[in-house]
């Protein structure tokens, strides 16, 4: 029926673009270390179950699989919010089976989103983790001339965030320059708009555009080692990508505990987070949840 209601190539909600398998494999995680910086001792067998884990975002572009979901304008295409659910943990050397479908699409001013949904699985079909990316491209006729997001955007009023007020416990990462040899690490070995200013040209952008989900991965970082297995099992995230990060760019990922609830016989910890430039620029800002174990 569908068939019949839609062009082959429409982005139409419900639209399924079926399975993948991935091998979680050490050389994965290392690929992911080294595009982060989050190199944390559980990945490598330290954690608290006794073997190896793999970072909570280890298949952070698993979405990006290919761009079969994307709209025909790609041209200053951005990731503008992730939406991220964890139900329990990856040990390295299992292998994942992920599904992608269209769950939303809509418009704001001069951008369209598209929201595609990842599931991922075990090999016993447990749900590993949920995943929602809004991707947005320009509305066809809004095309500018020159860059579609230049350096000074982020210095607009409108694009200034407040976060970070008032008491809680603050939690925070170390801060880290997103340099090109991370950048091809996390995005490539392609080239893209993420790891060559060429490429990055070519789509309206002055500079390296740093992989949204490098961002996302930042704050996954911060969440697991603050509240550890608490942010495998039950941890959320719901992150807006408000301004865009720069090859170069240095950032720092905070967050600031606003809420404990009961839940079960355990508390979930409700956090803003947000990550900002060393000029205090924010690039994400969001909420995120964890259990207190």
């Amino acid at each position: 029926m569908a068939e019949e209601l839609f062009g082959k190539d429409e982005i139409y909600v419900g639209r399924d673009f079926g399975r993948y398998e991935f091998e979680i494999s050490r050389e994965l995680v290392e690929k992911y270390v080294a595009g982060t910086g989050d190199d944390n001792p559980w990945y490598r067998g330290a954690s608290p179950l006794g073997y190896a884990i793999a970072p909570a975002l280890v298949l952070h572009s698993a979405v990006y699989v290919n761009l079969d979901w994307y709209l025909p304008n790609i041209y200053g295409n951005l990731h503008a919010r992730q939406e991220w659910e964890s139900f329990a943990p990856v040990p390295v050397g299992e292998k994942v089976t992920t599904h992608r479908f269209i769950v939303d699409r809509y418009r704001k001013r001069d951008r369209e989103y598209v929201v595609a949904e990842l599931l991922a699985f075990s090999r016993d079909q447990r749900v590993l983790w949920r995943g929602r990316t809004h991707q947005s491209f320009l509305i066809d006729g809004a095309t500018p001339q020159g860059f579609a997001v230049d350096k000074s955007r982020e210095k607009a009023p409108e694009r200034t965030f407040k976060v970070g007020e008032g008491p809680g416990e603050r939690i925070k990462t170390a801060p880290r320059t997103i340099t090109e040899a991370m950048c091809m690490a996390f995005s490539g070995p392609q080239r893209n708009y993420h790891t060559d200013r060429e490429k990055a040209r070519e789509l309206g952008f002055p500079d390296i555009v740093v992989q949204g989900m490098l961002s996302v991965c930042l704050v996954s970082a911060m969440m697991t080692e603050r509240f550890g297995l608490g942010f495998y099992y039950g941890g959320r995230l719901d992150l807006r990508l408000v301004n865009v990060v720069w090859c170069n760019d240095t950032v720092l990922t905070q967050g600031r505990v606003i809420e404990r609830i009961p839940e079960g016989k355990h508390t979930r910890v409700m956090l803003e987070v947000w990550s900002e430039k060393s000029d205090g620029t924010k690039t994400i800002v969001g909420s995120a949840s964890a259990l207190d174990l």
